[in-house]
């Protein structure tokens, strides 16, 4: 591949993203009007959090019913467990709920309710890490740290023509080098920061990069080699394991259901679903619902809900519980929805009838 001797120039490509993420930003419930106006960092950190590996679109939907929940770093630390993760449902990954939460803890504790302003400082709260601790210190206090995320490395390489492969430790290295470039080169660091994430995002995008609308298109020797398409090399696809589960609808005459909490390690765990078996191979009804104390009824569905390393594969059937709940809990069909469900578990009691309260007499 041939390859221009100049480098993109750092000092001409800061601004020009500076003035498109001006003009061009999406209005977003985090972000204020003027962009560069200021910003609360506990609700930045909230948004930062939701934001990964999450579509925008879902985070826009729960991101204001979150925070008038718990609208403080104090509201948030005080909260169950239980209340945090049943905000958070719908946004899945709920490790992040369970580390947003702590993270407010720590505020409160460590620093006696005042978010943490030095880049040391917000990097030691519980799930942030070295991208999150950039984002906020840059966004919120406008200090000169950069941030690479998958958008903003996807920009880094096209804009230099680099098929590197986007994990390696070389790589990853050198985009957090070319990113300090840009953010020192910058007028407003957060603005640039965030112009190259929205870029990545909107413009650069993954597949079918919007190239002739690109503000660093001249100065993108990808766009000029006919290599957009091709960089970054794709990342081989995880491998998901098969998994199997068999989960039963128990209504109680007076029109509860029958739920129970997941073990607090593992797959969605502490939270709520019916009762349910669950394993790596094909799951004998009868024999579950026996373990379950469950009298098994007719099946009522079935569907695959797809995970980052698990497909698992869900029946759904209808049940009598045999002799004492054992530690779960009846709850009225109106209040399934409102505690911590997994979208997989929300399936199951919907396919069940139990987001249908008509449904029971």
């Amino acid at each position: 591949m041939t390859r221009s001797s100049s480098e993109p120039d750092a000092d001409g490509i800061a601004p020009l993203i500076e003035r498109w993420f001006r003009a061009n930003a999406r209005d977003l419930p985090w972000r204020p009007d003027p962009i560069d106006g200021p910003r609360d960092p506990y609700r930045a950190l909230v948004s930062e959090l939701m934001l990964q590996q999450t579509q925008v679109s879902r985070v826009v939907e729960k991101y204001g019913p979150f925070l008038e929940r718990f609208p403080t770093a104090e509201s948030l630390a005080s909260a169950p467990e239980a209340d945090v993760l049943a905000a958070w449902s719908g946004l899945g990954y709920y490790r992040r709920a369970r580390l947003l939460h702590a993270a407010a803890k720590a505020i409160v504790e460590d620093h006696d309710a005042s978010f943490p302003t030095h880049p040391d400082g917000i990097r030691s709260l519980p799930g942030v890490g070295r991208y999150t601790a950039g984002a906020l210190a840059s966004i919120v206090f406008g200090r000169r740290e950069p941030i690479l995320d998958g958008n903003v490395e996807r920009v880094l390489l096209r804009l230099h023509a680099r098929p590197d492969p986007p994990k390696d430790k070389a790589t990853q290295d050198w985009a957090w080098e070319r990113a300090q470039g840009l953010v020192d080169a910058s007028g407003s660091p957060g603005v640039l920061n965030e112009g190259m994430m929205e870029l990545g995002a909107t413009v650069c995008t993954p597949n079918a990069p919007k190239c002739p609308a690109c503000p660093l298109r001249d100065a993108c020797h990808a766009y000029r080699l006919g290599l957009s398409e091709e960089i970054p090399t794709p990342k081989p696809r995880a491998r998901q394991k098969d998994w199997f589960a068999v989960c039963f609808i128990v209504k109680h005459d007076d029109g509860r259901v029958l739920t129970e909490t997941r073990a607090r390690t593992g797959l969605w765990a502490g939270m709520v679903q019916p009762p349910s078996i669950e394993g790596d191979g094909a799951i004998d009804t009868p024999a579950a619902a026996e373990v379950l104390g469950i009298e098994p009824g007719q099946r009522l569905g079935a569907f695959t809900h797809v995970t980052t390393h698990r497909r698992i594969s869900f029946g759904v059937y209808a049940g009598s519980l045999l002799g004492d709940p054992a530690g779960r809990a009846w709850v009225r069909p109106d209040e399934i929805h409102g505690l911590a469900l997994s979208n997989a578990h929300r399936r199951v009691f919907e396919i069940g009838g139990v987001d249908r309260p008509t449904l029971f007499s």
